[in-house]
């Protein structure tokens, strides 16, 4: 269903009991709320939880920002590691804001959050910014955005900011993005080729917005070094990093643990930058974990 939150408009899908405990689910860049798969919701949901999954903005159907053109993503990417201003459509304080009127407009009070990668760092300013409305924080493969963190290697980077060999063709599309998915996956835990096709191909008939993506990724380096922040997240918080992760690497997970008042650290092995079947019950764990401390 489509909603109005913080201005926009917002997909949303409420699953399990209103009366169960609310989680809301963040995903990551360029990502739809399709990427936290069905069957993993509904164990989420087993455990008591009600689970509401979205698009963010500019992503799946959730409103766009193409009014605001395609940043240069290259010139973006050079004043961040040069350490200058970078520009963006909206920040990921805006996301959080997002997040924020996603609540108010489904009338919950406070909720538990779990974010991924990107999600995970809109999360972190959730968590600042609307302190009362989290109660319990789930970090999974990201980052605090510390410049000194250790990013991608330059084949990981170069495969994220590729494109499709004919933009327009969905096989093309479809197999692009099961190539990425193949190269920052969990090596423990690999997803077959036929999986990939199947999840990946449902994912671009429902929308393809690579336009988006690269607004969302400029926001992310606007958003910058959010060390100095995380000392002010009360909600209680576990981390959750794959030690194989080639896109976020695992002292970035180390990091945002160290950083957090209280966070407890959970590392994987075998895991990348994904969300792998075989490890479901364990992010189930950690986020009903977290849950318990609240």
């Amino acid at each position: 269903m489509q909603v109005r939150a913080n201005g926009i408009r917002l997909e949303v899908e409420d699953h399990g009991s209103p009366h169960g405990e609310p989680l809301v689910l963040i995903m990551g860049l360029g990502m739809q709320l399709v990427a936290w798969h069905e069957d993993f919701v509904q164990s989420l949901v087993a455990r008591g939880f009600r689970v509401i999954r979205f698009d963010n903005r500019d992503a799946g159907l959730s409103h766009d920002f193409d009014h605001l053109g395609v940043p240069n993503v290259a010139l973006e990417a050079m004043k961040h590691a040069m350490g200058l201003p970078v520009r963006s459509a909206y920040t990921l304080a805006d996301m959080a804001d997002d997040t924020a009127g996603l609540l108010d407009t489904l009338g919950i009070a406070s909720a538990h959050v779990c974010g991924a990668s990107m999600g995970g760092m809109v999360a972190q300013q959730l968590a600042v910014r609307h302190a009362p409305r989290v109660r319990s924080l789930t970090l999974m493969m990201t980052s605090s955005g510390a410049r000194r963190l250790p990013g991608p290697s330059f084949r990981v980077r170069s495969a994220l900011l590729s494109r499709p060999d004919d933009p327009k063709r969905f096989e093309s599309i479809v197999a692009h993005y099961v190539s990425l998915y193949k190269l920052i996956g969990s090596p423990g835990y690999p997803s077959t080729d036929d999986w990939l096709w199947q999840r990946l191909s449902m994912s671009v008939r429902r929308s393809y917005r690579p336009r988006g993506a690269m607004r969302q990724l400029t926001a992310i380096a606007a958003d910058g070094d959010r060390s100095r922040l995380l000392a002010q997240i009360k909600a209680p918080t576990r981390v959750l990093h794959g030690l194989a992760d080639p896109l976020v690497p695992v002292a970035a997970g180390r990091d945002l643990a160290a950083r957090i008042p209280g966070a407890q650290l959970d590392l994987v092995e075998g895991m990348g930058h994904d969300l792998p079947v075989a490890l479901w019950p364990r992010f189930a764990d950690a986020i009903s974990a977290a849950a318990t401390l609240s």
